[in-house]
């Protein structure tokens, strides 16, 4: 029995979320042709006939009138809600105003935008004025540095605008206030070959007559002057902090003045003595200089600023989602060890700081070590982050801030680093008291915004798709990392297999953006990368293999698939060519072992040279659809039938055909070939009832790696397994996700087992594929490649026995789809929201493509069916 309830009859429509560049109303665009995007609300019955107009000018009410505009699009009819600007050369420092208009398939107009508005940067190098500056300290100086400048303003100010870039990371101010909530700038790049910039209306902070801008600069990874076995302290590019500042004032005449930085700036030491984003930061509050950034101080007596080189010949705007303190949390428990030592219990592990307000002796030092894990007497235990780490002294201890007391009332947050933690033990040289409402714990990372929901009638499930978020959002500082407090590094392998928890669940797109900038900036001339990105020299020759390194073609690809955007695909398309013709050039016979194969499985060993050639083989297929899509035809071909040849030597190789098995048969043996594509048609049945076999065996537990996890539970549920792949994805006994969660995981580890104390994060995203596949495993939400972006979608849901209500939710470029299903009785109610101007191919069980499939336009649908068993 099927009843098919649909409303999509006309509403009101209304344009929302408009973004340039993928950000609301950004400031110091530099690109000559942004993107503009946008989503509908409301009803049409019909949108395929829709088509849509952007309008651009630089006086709003101009861009109403609608006439006569710097920029019109004219009308557009391929329905995309994406558009890049065609129009004439855009100016530096400049507002634009624009809308988008829609009309129906008579001409006919149904809605208007409100006015959104974005403004350009520098555009060009030769728009900077001024001088890098640095305090000309050596490298192993320790301290940091205040640097300021003080100006006059003689007229009414309209605008004014703080163009700021650094080697290192800075904290900018103006008349002693914070320009921005923003944290840990720029961004971490290859700072030899790009540096970033950003843009601050600072409008507000000026006032008639003196001001005062104040810059304080960090190391960052720049000048890295702790010593671990990734070699940041021997970077190529490392030097002392040096930054370029220029702060743009327009007044209400029309005149206009460039305040720059230059060797008339004013610098000396800051009380920060010393700062590593890498361990933690070191503070002496008897070194406060108050209102240092006002007019207040005198500063005869600093020391002028040195003028230096630039790091590196390219500056570019910083367009991405920057890094904030997104939440607040208290401690949930203080133990009173005794009078100079106390333990802080924070209810979650997180990445962040500690913002401490304190009273005590002056001089008496503070050591206040960040840890995940507490040792048997219930003190911190840094010994599972802590292995890579190689001090020269004591002087430096890992994860462990120092704050030496004023005598008065003192307030401690670190401004130059991040740490992991969950528990933080401060011990102090002299007796002191604290209590809990003394420290916070303040939660960071890149504040993207959530576009994805899961919730169902399983609250362990809902628990692990909460710590994948936790853990990937940890993980997330300007570019992905594995854990937030032993490396901090870009992990490829890492990366690639959490991007699609990433794009089911985040606006992320600004971050890959960004650093697929760095897979540029890294790549060397025969095609090869680094497995962390960026780095200094470590990662060339280790663990930088197919099975890591081909995040350069997936990542680009999945982001295609996710935002109908081809832009990042497209100046990836070269950098993926090389790579991949690196990688033929050393595999004629067409297989590889080039990669580290399925990284910390459970206990059955994989074979390496499978997986490693099945990355190759997805290499070649991304590389070959995006030829077809470019238009290059001779290179879609050749990749074409290149992949054909690698599928056919792996399926050669490694597939007993008679038996259905792949290798010895392991899980992600199996899984993986399933998942990627290369088991022959004939064989996937028998091959998919091998892996159900092999995983029935053992008792429904998972046995891989990280290979494996972005393969097992996909391989499942699309061959016709979903319950076995919900069994898995939610067992709460060794080996399993519910595991980490009755064990009091708050966020995923990075071995399967609880009580590993060596080399072992428990803040770690590369087992994160499990968040995607709720969407896909359960939720059935697959984009469609041929309408990519969700303008059309696939939906192939699986009502899992054991669940009683499942929902899942994902914001698409064009609107929310919701997809909400429970149970009454043996009827299953499902209720579907395709949003306006897309459409969705539903499959219901038996979910397979012999099943007849639903084709929903865009509104709510409400279906009921009764359902059998499922599996």
């Amino acid at each position: 029995m099927l009843l098919i309830f649909t409303n999509c009859k006309n509403q009101q429509l209304s344009v929302v979320g408009l973004q340039c560049e993928y950000l609301e109303s950004p400031i110091g665009i530099d690109d000559p042709a942004p993107r503009f995007t946008w989503q509908i609300e409301g009803a049409l019955e019909d949108t395929t006939a829709i088509s849509f107009q952007l309008l651009m000018d630089t006086d709003k009410n101009t861009l109403k009138i609608g006439e006569n505009v710097f920029w019109n699009s004219g009308m557009l009819k391929d329905n995309k809600q994406l558009m890049i600007y065609e129009g004439d050369d855009l100016k530096p420092f400049t507002k634009y105003y624009w809308r988008v208009l829609i009309f129906n398939q008579l001409g006919r107009q149904i809605a208007v935008s409100p006015v959104a508005h974005f403004e350009t940067g520098m555009m060009n190098a030769s728009n900077w004025a001024g001088k890098w500056i640095s305090d000309g300290e050596s490298v192993d100086y320790r301290p940091a540095s205040y640097f300021r400048k003080a100006f006059k303003l003689k007229k009414k100010v309209e605008t004014a605008r703080a163009y700021i870039t650094a080697a290192g990371l800075y904290e900018l101010s103006i008349n002693g206030e914070k320009v921005s909530d923003e944290m840990l700038n720029p961004m971490y790049t290859r700072f030899d070959r790009r540096n970033m910039y950003s843009t601050f209306d600072i409008s507000s902070f000026l006032k008639n007559g003196q001001n005062v801008v104040g810059v304080e600069l960090g190391n960052g990874w720049y000048n890295h002057q702790s010593t671990a076995v990734w070699f940041f302290d021997k970077a190529a590019w490392r030097n002392r902090p040096a930054f370029l500042l220029n702060i743009r004032v327009k007044y209400t005449d029309g005149s206009s003045e460039v305040i720059a930085t230059d060797a008339s700036w004013k610098r000396t030491e800051s009380p920060v003595v010393f700062n590593s984003i890498y361990t933690a930061e070191h503070y002496d509050a008897r070194q406060e200089i108050p209102g240092w950034n006002t007019s207040k101080v005198d500063d005869c007596d600093w020391n002028n600023a040195v003028e230096t080189q630039a790091p590196s010949p390219v500056v570019v705007s910083q367009q991405l989602r920057p890094i904030r303190v997104t939440s607040v949390l208290k401690p949930v428990e203080m133990r009173k060890i005794n009078d100079s030592n106390y333990v802080f219990t924070f209810p979650r592990n997180i990445a962040g700081i500690i913002d401490l307000k304190v009273k005590g002796k002056k001089g008496t030092v503070l050591r206040m070590a960040h840890a995940e894990l507490l040792d048997k007497d219930g003190l911190p235990d840094l010994s599972n982050i802590d292995y890579h780490f190689r001090p020269t002294d004591d002087s430096d201890p890992f994860q462990t801030d120092i704050f030496i007391l004023s005598g008065g009332d003192d307030h401690f947050s670190p401004k130059f680093n991040y740490k992991g933690f969950q528990y933080v033990g401060i011990s102090s040289s002299e007796p002191i008291e604290l209590k809990a409402d003394n420290i916070r714990a303040l939660e960071m990372h890149s504040d993207v915004p959530q576009k994805g929901f899961i919730s169902s009638s399983n609250p362990t499930l809902n628990k692990i798709w909460e710590a994948t978020n936790s853990s990937y959002l940890a993980n997330l500082f300007g570019y992905p990392t594995d854990c937030p407090q032993r490396e901090k590094n870009g992990w490829t392998g890492d990366a690639h297999i959490a991007i699609e928890t990433a794009l089911y669940n985040f606006d992320a797109i600004t971050i890959y953006e960004k650093w697929m900038n760095d897979f540029k900036d890294e790549q060397r001339q025969n095609g090869v990368l680094p497995c962390i990105i960026p780095t200094s020299v470590w990662g060339y020759d280790w663990a930088n293999g197919v099975d890591w390194t081909s995040a350069v073609a997936i990542i680009p690809w999945e982001v295609y698939r996710f935002y109908g955007d081809d832009r990042l695909l497209r100046r990836m398309y070269d950098n993926i060519k090389s790579y991949v013709d690196y990688i033929t050039s050393i595999s004629p016979d067409k297989l590889t072992d080039w990669g580290l194969g399925d990284w910390i499985p459970v206990k059955s060993e994989s074979n390496k040279k499978l997986t490693s050639s099945l990355y190759y083989y997805t290499d070649v297929v991304i590389l070959s659809k995006a030829a077809s899509l470019f238009g290059k035809q001779q290179d879609a071909q050749y990749y074409t039938q290149l992949a054909d040849e690698i599928k056919a030597a792996i399926n050669k190789n490694f597939l007993n055909e008679s038996t259905g098995i792949y290798c010895s048969g392991t899980q992600t043996e199996l899984a993986t070939a399933l998942y990627w594509g290369v088991v022959p048609e004939v064989l996937k049945a028998k091959v998919a009832k091998n892996l159900y076999d092999k995983v029935a065996a053992n008792n429904f537990h998972l046995d891989v790696g990280l290979l494996g996890t972005k393969a097992l539970l996909n391989a499942l549920s699309e061959n016709g397994y979903a319950e076995a792949a919900y069994r898995v994805a939610t067992q709460e006994t060794y080996p399993s996700w519910g595991y980490w969660i009755k064990n009091g995981a708050t966020t995923l580890f990075e071995n399967w087992k609880v009580d590993v104390t060596k080399d072992a994060s428990r803040n770690h995203i590369m087992f994160g594929e499990i968040g995607a596949w709720f969407y896909k495993g359960i939720g059935g939400l697959f984009p469609d490649e041929q309408y990519p972006g969700f303008k059309h979608f696939v939906l192939k849901p699986h009502f899992i026995d054991s669940l009683d209500h499942f929902e899942m939710k994902h914001r698409s470029p064009y609107g929310w789809i919701n997809s909400c299903w429970k149970r009454d009785g043996n009827r299953i109610i499902y209720e579907l929201h395709i949003p306006v101007n897309s459409s969705a191919t539903l499959y219901l069980p038996p979910n397979n493509e012999q099943s007849s499939p639903l084709n929903l336009k865009a509104g709510n649908h409400t279906i009921t069916f009764t359902i059998s068993n499922n599996n």
